[in-house]
């Protein structure tokens, strides 16, 4: 279950972390509040779209209530073992070949029903004085799992900055594509871009994040930089990377899993160990980085289910998957 307060004998999430640092990392940005951080968040004087955009280094952030129980993954883990397919089918494919994505500058495509629609740079969507610091649990359709510090802003208040009309009911998410950069993209595993989406009041849960770092610092290329979708309470493929296009619709959108094989990835996709993978049991799964025998017992909604049940209330969770 979600803890939004740590209790008395929890140890904190600094002590445990793998990564000296992101204690570090901590203490500095403390510091650097009373001269002001503003050269750290790679921002300056004037409007949002006026400053620089941060391509590496350390983000300065809020730090939330947002907390789990659970240790975090090693840093290493969390970029070295990574579903990323534009760039290679194995794990560690990413990390390795995610370094040729173009990255900076970054326009995100606004579209559908919507107000506001054109292209937007990355700077006027997130306003990184404004980042925070949420450590979500993360469980991949794979059967393992997790649990990630995450730098960012709430989707809700993007939805807001980009007014979807009354007809909207859903948004889709694209992922950038580069046949050029992305080695991954050239085999036949998907019919690219990727593209994922949720009901619009989905992505208005106070849950919905989008992430534009980790660990405290910029996001790596292999997690999805510059910018991606994590809604933890669903498996991790609804979690877009590198998100480049944003469209508002009446109608279901199509999602690439889906699409590829509807009979064992639904449109919702929310974690629900009652509900068995065609191939394998979603009832519990692998700690990555808790070593070989680390295992744990799988939550509905990955432990959120006080945050996202209702939305949901009256689905069949078994068919509606």
């Amino acid at each position: 279950m979600i803890r939004r307060k740590n209790e008395i004998w929890q140890l904190s999430n600094e002590l445990v972390t793998p990564k000296p640092a992101f204690l570090n990392r901590r203490q500095i940005m403390k510091a650097a509040g009373a001269l002001g951080v503003t050269a750290l968040a790679g921002c300056g004087q004037g409007s949002a779209s006026a400053r620089q955009m941060p391509t590496e280094g350390a983000l300065a952030a809020q730090e939330t209530n947002w907390q789990v129980s659970d240790d975090l993954t090693p840093y290493e883990a969390v970029t070295g073992y990574n579903n990323f397919y534009e760039f290679g089918l194995d794990k560690g494919d990413p990390a390795r070949y995610a370094s040729a994505m173009t990255t900076s500058p970054w326009n995100i495509e606004v579209s559908g029903l919507t107000d506001e629609p054109r292209e937007y740079s990355l700077q006027d969507l997130v306003d990184f004085d404004a980042l925070e610091e949420r450590v979500y649990r993360l469980r991949c359709v794979e059967a393992w799992s997790m649990v990630i510090p995450w730098v960012g802003v709430p989707l809700a208040s993007i939805i807001e900055r980009l007014r979807p009309s009354n007809d909207a009911r859903y948004v889709q998410f694209e992922t950038y594509l580069n046949r050029n950069e992305m080695r991954g993209t050239r085999l036949r595993v998907l019919d690219w871009p990727y593209v994922e989406g949720l009901r619009l009041d989905e992505a208005r849960n106070e849950l919905a994040f989008l992430a534009v770092g980790l660990y405290g610092e910029v996001l790596p290329k292999q997690n999805g930089a510059p910018i991606r979708l994590v809604v933890p309470w669903k498996y991790g493929y609804k979690s877009i990377k590198s998100v480049a296009k944003i469209r508002f619709t009446s109608e279901e959108p199509a999602t690439s899993w889906n699409q590829s094989a509807p009979n064992e990835y639904g449109f919702y996709s929310n974690v629900n160990p009652n509900r068995a993978h065609p191939r394998w049991s979603q009832s519990s799964e692998r700690i990555i980085g808790g070593g070989l025998l680390a295992r744990r017992e799988t939550e509905m909604f990955n432990g959120y289910e006080d945050q996202v049940a209702s939305m949901y209330a009256g689905m069949d969770l078994i068919e509606q998957h």
